[in-house]
């Protein structure tokens, strides 16, 4: 997952270095008029880099509150890998199938309660942070600490290499395939990729003042915002991830939580869309991976998850942000439940179609 986070936020960092500072001016992205299909759009790309970029562009005010959130309704965050994935329970066809048909319904309750939101009004104003003060500190001392030294050098060049030797496994990863001895080599940079950027987050969390992201002048500049928003995200999912499973193998208890997640379509929608509401991706990636495990888990309680997740695009919209978190959060349960609900009112058992499988 860490190969692909980087993958990401790269690739976004490398096209707005390419723009020349495009994406980062206080200039609304299309007419405002589009913007919950941009939004919409943009939530359908894989993994949680979009709701990180849409997050920044709303602080930028390029994009309206619907658009905000018609991205963060429509995207599945880290969840979108499971699904995407190659597994033991599913075939890759049969997940395909459930990633379309997720992204579909997520991109139509996306645009609807997008322009929604925007045609009653709803706007959260955000405030302006100052950053000269911060420019002014960072150019009074001349001298090089230890922290500068791992934040420009040791850890930025370690986060990058690791990022590129992970490339070949992920993007394998997602079609089921592996690479003769690379599959060993691949696990143990992996730990310590995730160890590198823990330690990365935490010191340039205590050392430096953090700043908004915006484009670089230079190259350098956009891969060190490319690095620490990767150390960031990979915090974030690993602290999401550790709490979902001591929540669910140590206080709930695996066989507790099959029975829940084998209950009444009913209740399982509800469970579904409160987990997949919990900050970050670790709830989505649970319940997609209860719906590959568990046989006849209906499809409806996945899109409940998928449109309650906000992703990893949460927690820099807290930082700037936490009102308009914090209502996209509540409203994003909303819509999840009615959209979830309104599926088995209506009697559509999508599941049956991709249970034909053998799990």
């Amino acid at each position: 997952m860490g190969g692909y986070v980087s993958l990401s936020l790269i690739g976004v960092s490398l096209l707005t270095y390419a723009s020349q500072g495009k994406l980062s001016k206080y200039k609304q992205v299309g007419p405002s008029g589009f913007h919950p299909i941009i939004g919409a759009l943009l939530g359908l790309i894989p993994g949680c880099v979009a709701t990180i970029v849409v997050s920044s562009m709303y602080k930028n005010k390029k994009i309206s509150f619907g658009g905000l959130f018609a991205t963060f309704i429509a995207t599945l965050g880290e969840g979108s890998f499971v699904l995407l994935g190659a597994s033991d329970e599913a075939s890759v066809v049969a997940n395909l199938k459930a990633f379309f048909i997720v992204n579909l319904v997520g991109a139509i309750a996306a645009i609807v309660f997008g322009y929604l939101v925007d045609s009653v009004g709803i706007h959260i104003s955000v405030k302006d942070i100052p950053v000269k003060a911060t420019h002014d500190k960072h150019h009074k001392s001349q001298e090089i600490t230890l922290s500068e030294v791992i934040i420009k050098y040791i850890g930025f060049y370690l986060i990058l290499s690791f990022s590129l030797f992970l490339l070949p496994g992920s993007l394998m990863a997602l079609w089921g395939g592996d690479l003769p001895g690379y599959d060993s080599l691949f696990d143990q940079a992996a730990i310590l990729f995730s160890l590198t950027s823990i330690i990365y987050y935490f010191i340039y969390t205590f050392t430096s003042k953090r700043q908004s992201c915006s484009c670089g002048n230079n190259l350098r500049e956009a891969l060190e915002h490319a690095v620490i928003d990767i150390s960031t995200v990979i915090v974030y999912v690993f602290a999401g991830l550790l709490v979902a499973n001591y929540i669910i193998d140590i206080l709930i208890g695996p066989e507790t939580f099959d029975a829940w997640m084998t209950s009444s379509a009913f209740i399982v929608v509800a469970i579904a869309g409160i987990i997949g509401a919990t900050p970050g991706c670790g709830g989505m990636i649970s319940v997609a991976v209860a719906y590959l495990a568990i046989p006849n888990f209906p499809i409806a309680a996945l899109i409940t998850a998928g449109i309650a997740t906000s992703g990893d695009g949460i927690f820099p919209l807290l930082v700037s942000n936490k009102k308009a978190a914090i209502v996209i959060t509540a409203l994003g349960l909303l819509v999840a439940l009615i959209v979830g609900y309104a599926l088995l009112a209506l009697g559509i058992e999508i599941q049956s179609s991709l249970s034909t499988f053998e799990r």
